[in-house]
């Protein structure tokens, strides 16, 4: 096989006063015409930015190529001027872009932006544009691909968004694709099914495809080859089979052992108190449109759904984008209104409470959320977003930043971390710091919606195990909402599967995963990325 990208001793550099001079430190790697070389690394390993050199999309002057070769089918990427690159772009190279939003323009149809593409390498009539674009749209397996022309971004789905990145991508045949952790966000089901569309079409096309990727699951369903990056520096490569199997570098070896064993723990069973239930919960979004979007139908999100939850335990709440989980996660939080049913914490049904009876209530169940920036007041330290919640319900100020400071010892923070601000921390760290600010209240319930999805595995690892441990220490109860079936593995007990609004499926967590009962649940075990390897168990 030919090799179509090779890469000698790439070297990046960053701004002054970045944590460390250079971003890539003599890379070397090569993609070969039919080949998936996966390039692997936590955040911060210079993954994306080897993708934006080769597309010659870094933002110059700060961060810019300073050594090394990029060669893509014979042509010195570094050499070629601005308008050389726009000819070999989308033509010859295309990327598929990790959130199909940000790269998709939101004020322009499906149609248009693929149309642009075109427009730029195709000399060709508009009806023959119009009829290669559908073409490419079917080809991605998007339904109603005429519809989908003519919608704007936000009136599809996120998988179809993403199908639609795929189209723009492999419209000319190009001869590379970069693909930029192109399912991080997506559920089980839609990422095999995108892997298995890009694996398919590159196959059918010959292109090689540099995949970044931190999901080692997807590394074991479509690589060939594997680059292993940590701070900048390539630690290992070889054949996906060997890294995956027998990896030599110690930091890979670490990564590994990171990812959750798909085979949970054995069950114990349990007889604790229940602490928190629902019951016959249901809501409906109602049917809203307008001029521009025409009217959308009313979605029952939660149809009669009932669970209970006892001390001590984790419950699991899994199902697709769109099951009504987060929905769920709201309305045990009174972030969201029921329209019927009840939530009863101990003997108050939290769903009958006044504003005030409510306000009261909140200490004793609190909510880590996704995206812990979205959540954190940027311009407050961080000792007072933690100390916050205590203050509001009586405690002196100093005690509750003095408790505060105890907390962030409690998730393993420095205590220098008190007074910084979220900006200055990792996702993980933050997603540490909302856990203390959940956990400052002393609840009694937390409820964790999708808390380490965008995190990488080693980080991941390290918050579900503080979870765990917590849960141990403090007899917590945790409503664990998220589609990570790895995770929902490891972390809990009992689980729940959700399918539009309702429940499919309950047991214990041993139990669904040795013989899951319903289609649906058979479905989502079948879907998980690299579901036929088995970590290995590695000694330190």
């Amino acid at each position: 096989m030919s090799v179509v990208l090779e890469i000698k001793g790439l070297q990046i550099a960053l701004p002054k006063g970045a944590d460390r001079p250079l971003a890539l430190d003599g890379l070397d790697l090569q993609v070969r015409a039919g080949e998936v070389v996966c390039l692997v690394g936590e955040s911060g390993s210079g993954k994306s930015l080897t993708a934006g050199a080769v597309m010659r999309l870094l933002p110059e002057p700060h961060v810019r190529t300073v050594g090394g070769t990029i060669t893509f089918d014979g042509t010195d990427i570094v050499a070629q001027t601005e308008a050389q690159m726009k000819r070999i772009r989308g033509a010859q190279m295309a990327m598929i872009f990790q959130e199909p939003m940000t790269a998709l323009n939101p004020q322009k149809t499906v149609g248009w932006q693929l149309d642009e593409m075109l427009r730029l390498h195709m000399d060709a009539p508009r009806r023959d544009r119009h009829a290669h674009a559908i073409a490419m749209l079917e080809r991605v397996q998007i339904p109603d691909p005429a519809s989908a022309y003519n919608a704007y971004p936000h009136q599809i789905s996120g998988g179809q968004r993403q199908r639609v990145m795929i189209a723009m991508a492999l419209s000319l045949s190009p001869k590379l694709i970069i693909a930029d952790e192109p399912t991080t966000a997506l559920d089980v089901t839609t990422q095999l099914q995108i892997l298995k569309l890009i694996r398919d079409l590159q196959e059918e096309e010959g292109a090689g495809v540099l995949f970044i990727t931190h999901d080692f699951g997807v590394v074991a369903e479509i690589a060939d080859h594997v680059v292993v990056l940590r701070q900048g520096e390539m630690v290992e490569s070889g054949p996906a089979s060997e890294v995956l199997n027998n990896p030599q570098h110690a930091y890979t070896r670490a990564l590994i052992a990171s990812v959750p064993d798909l085979k949970p723990p054995a069950p114990q069973q349990s007889d604790a108190p229940i602490v928190l239930e629902g019951k016959n919960l249901r809501k409906t979004f109602r049917a809203r449109g307008g001029l521009l979007t025409g009217k959308r139908k009313a979605v029952v999100a939660v149809n009669d759904l009932s669970f209970t939850l006892r001390r001590g335990e984790t419950l699991g709440v899994v199902g697709e984008s769109g099951s009504g989980k987060t929905t769920v996660s709201r309305i045990v939080t009174r972030l969201l209104e029921a329209d019927s049913g009840a939530v009863q914490l101990g003997e108050t049904d939290l769903l009958a409470c006044t504003p005030s009876q409510l306000r009261a209530k909140r200490a004793e169940i609190q909510m880590v959320f996704q995206d812990p920036m979205a959540s954190l007041n940027p311009r407050k330290r961080v000792v007072d977003l933690i100390a916050q919640g205590p203050i509001v319900h009586g405690m002196p100020r100093e005690e509750a930043r003095a408790k505060a400071r105890d907390l962030l010892e409690l998730v393993e923070l420095s205590p220098a971390a008190a007074d910084r601000f979220p900006h200055e921390f990792s996702g993980g760290q933050r997603q540490r710091i909302g856990i203390a600010r959940a956990l400052a209240l002393e609840p009694k319930v937390i409820v964790a919606d999708e808390p380490v999805s965008a995190l990488d595995v080693s980080v991941q690892a390290q918050v579900l195990k503080l979870l765990a441990d917590l849960r141990a220490r403090m007899s917590l109860s945790l409503l664990f909402v998220t589609h990570d079936l790895r995770v929902a593995a490891q972390l809990c007990d009992r689980i729940i599967v959700m399918q539009r609004g309702e429940i499919v499926e309950a047991g214990r967590t041993a139990d669904v995963f040795a013989d899951p009962q319903a289609e649906y649940t058979r479905t989502l075990m079948s879907s998980i990325p690299g579901r036929d390897w088995t970590p290995p168990k590695l000694s330190a």
